[in-house]
């Protein structure tokens, strides 16, 4: 391995030390309808985010909650003994990517068959604080 190759390997290794994520893989959700939830949530405090997930009627707000305190439960400990409040946690980023999707048959009339898809997507949800010296402070 080259030395250019190497650093490069060392400083994203580094980056993904101070970041604080939670991934759902194989959600049997369309991407299309997590797309929706997702969008009211992005950039958006993580107590009001929660909030509103909270109070969404769709079925995917349930699965991007646990989703969300599972995130904020990785932040917790890497940072032990600093409160949620004090560090200003936001919905850095969150992707939503196509699954696989599961192929079935449906009986027609007349002896055909119509072909579903039945979608699945995965989820990552990034967190990120707007105090970075709050962070540093405490290690």
């Amino acid at each position: 391995m080259g030395a250019r190759k190497r650093n490069t390997a060392e400083l994203r290794k580094a980056a993904v030390k101070n970041r604080y994520q939670a991934v759902l893989r194989n959600c049997p959700t369309s991407p299309r309808k997590m797309r929706l939830v997702t969008g009211l949530i992005s950039g958006v405090e993580v107590n009001k985010a929660l909030d509103i997930l909270k109070f969404s009627h769709q079925e995917a707000s349930r699965r991007l909650e646990k989703l969300l305190l599972s995130a904020i439960a990785n932040w917790q400990s890497k940072n032990e003994g600093v409160r949620i409040e004090e560090s200003n946690l936001f919905v850095k980023e969150i992707c939503v990517d196509g699954g696989r999707s599961l192929k079935r048959l449906q009986t027609a009339p007349q002896g055909r068959a119509h072909r579903i898809k039945k979608r699945s997507n995965h989820v990552t949800l990034v967190l990120d604080s707007k105090n970075k010296e709050v962070e540093k402070t405490s290690k």
